[in-house]
């Protein structure tokens, strides 16, 4: 044992190409609340509620084009249920909102990308 246990995750750190932009598609695509207002770019905003939480940055510096499968952060993953997937879809095509859903066998998930490319995964394991 190491002698201590993390008890959740708490939230994801995101550098954005334009957080305003961005805080409205969380907003408005995932339906995430802000929680707080954005200071200086070194300070977060919180999107959603703890649990299931994005923090997002003011980037800096612009990356270069992150290829698929490269190492890095690969998805974040939100889980709900069946029929708010079902919800999540509808609402996504209404946003004209580009997603692809995948049967894992164990659990039914839809992947999206933010603005700036971070892969989001709605997932949920009632099947």
């Amino acid at each position: 044992m190491n002698g201590f246990e993390l008890q959740r995750l708490d939230h994801v750190s995101l550098n954005v190409g334009d957080r305003q932009r961005s805080i409205a598609w969380y907003r408005d695509v995932l339906g995430l609340e802000q929680r707080g207002e954005a200071g200086r770019d070194d300070q977060p905003v919180f999107m959603g509620e703890f649990g299931a939480c994005v923090a997002l940055f003011q980037s800096q510096v612009q990356s270069g084009e992150r290829r698929s499968e490269s190492t890095g952060l690969r998805h974040i993953a939100f889980m709900l249920g069946r029929d708010d997937l079902g919800r999540a879809q509808a609402h996504l095509r209404g946003q004209d909102v580009e997603f692809r859903s995948e049967d894992h066998g164990n659990a039914l998930s839809v992947y999206l990308a933010d603005l700036d490319g971070n892969v989001i995964e709605l997932t949920t394991y009632d099947r």
